[in-house]
């Protein structure tokens, strides 16, 4: 990509970012808000829990309903009013006066979630040569990622000080941006006029789409697996100071940011081995989480190496626009309904073996087998793949 082109792509890609990191703030920092909205709107850790699978309900409904209707229209306006949307739900969550509008807030705020990255990779990826699509597609992940490093933290702490509402309202202010930086920078496309529904949904009936999205909600799953739990292995399983969970979360957030770095540079004939070669890496990881949490700071190693192998969801992201043919804006969507699928699947799994007594530092072979199942999805991905490469790639 020449220099123009970069200069010219840059304020788009980092104006999707922002709504990136918003979206990535009101996710995994709902998590950390827990203790203080649970408190306020008179709820127990458990119940307040609802409050967070709503998000992830509005994700899995909400993005293939919306990338579907959306298709009609430019990514440009779909951008826009999937931002101003966000905002207001999220100013709904900052003002919900009971339990009952909370979970329904955060239902609605999940709705735009999927539809916002699946159109937001598109926009991305059109804006730079086909060779570079990986790299502008995780420049938009990074600000998922970097959510992690920064976004959770100033959560808990607006929490702890000037009240957890905030968090939604600092939210809500920065998807107002992002819809403001779409406005200013998105180029006016226009929809392509055979776009139709139907169109949409063939994606739902593509093998590869299928299976890619199979691997990442299973791959993936080993992710969530040890992420949901790193505050209660800490203090229950390692017995160290509630301190370290802060630090092991911000590690755990680096390594999803390096991975998202690196992957941006992977050229896309490599795109199979380093899928492999990722899902290998969080195999390996977990199998030594357990191992690692002997020593705090090998334990903090562990978490970054299993961060950086989430860079995969970034590569399987590109790898749904090679396969899907017409149906892009769907397939790029369910990427994020699988994301969430793998958040729901990994700490399920995991906790059937916690509450048996195994501790919170057996999800980490909870999750390796998980990634395990991830490389037979993939292989299996890869072996039809190759059977039917010509109707792929014609």
């Amino acid at each position: 990509m020449s220099a123009p082109e970069q200069n010219s792509a840059r304020p788009l890609i980092l104006g999707l970012a922002l709504g990136g990191f918003a979206l990535g703030c009101t996710e995994f920092a709902s998590m950390s808000l827990v203790p203080f909205f649970s408190a306020s709107l008179g709820v127990n850790a458990a119940q307040a829990a609802d409050a967070i699978s709503a998000y992830a309900l509005g994700v899995l409904i909400g993005a293939p309903i919306l990338s579907i209707l959306s298709v009609r229209y430019p990514r440009r306006s779909i951008l826009i009013a999937l931002m101003i949307a966000f905002a207001l739900f999220n100013l709904f969550s900052a003002l919900a006066p009971n339990f009952d509008l909370m979970v329904l807030s955060r239902f609605l705020c999940g709705l735009p979630h999927g539809a916002y990255f699946g159109v937001a990779a598109l926009a991305a990826a059109a804006e730079v040569p086909s060779k570079q699509r990986s790299k502008a597609i995780s420049r938009v992940m990074l600000g998922l990622t970097i959510a992690t490093i920064g976004g959770v933290p100033a959560a808990n702490l607006m929490g702890q000080t000037i009240g957890w509402r905030w968090c939604y309202f600092v939210v809500t202010l920065l998807a107002l941006g992002t819809a403001y930086a779409v406005w200013r920078n998105a180029p006016h496309d226009k929809p392509d006029p055979d776009a139709k529904p139907t169109r949409e949904l063939t994606a739902l009936k593509n093998p590869q789409v299928l299976l890619s999205l199979a691997t990442c909600a299973v791959g993936f799953g080993g992710f969530f697996a040890v992420y949901t739990y790193i505050a209660s292995a800490v203090q229950n399983d390692m017995h160290a100071s509630v301190i370290l969970a802060p630090f092991a979360l911000a590690a755990i957030g680096a390594g999803m940011t390096l991975g998202a770095l690196l992957v941006g540079s992977i050229s896309t004939r490599y795109q199979t081995p380093a899928i492999f070669g990722f899902l290998t890496l969080s195999m390996v990881a977990l199998l030594l989480y357990h191992a690692s949490a002997s020593h705090i700071a090998t334990y903090l190693i562990d978490l970054l190496v299993i961060g950086i192998s989430g860079g995969v969801t970034v590569l399987l992201q590109t790898r749904l626009l090679d396969v899907s043919g017409k149906a892009q804006r769907l397939a790029s969507a369910l990427n994020q309904s699988a994301f969430n699928l793998a958040n729901a699947l990994g700490p399920w799994l995991a906790a059937i073996f916690i509450y048996r007594g195994y501790g919170f530092l057996s999800a980490g072979y909870v999750g390796a087998a998980l990634s395990l199942g991830g490389i037979i999805m993939f292989a299996l991905t890869s072996m039809h793949y190759r059977k039917n490469a010509a109707h792929y790639q014609g």
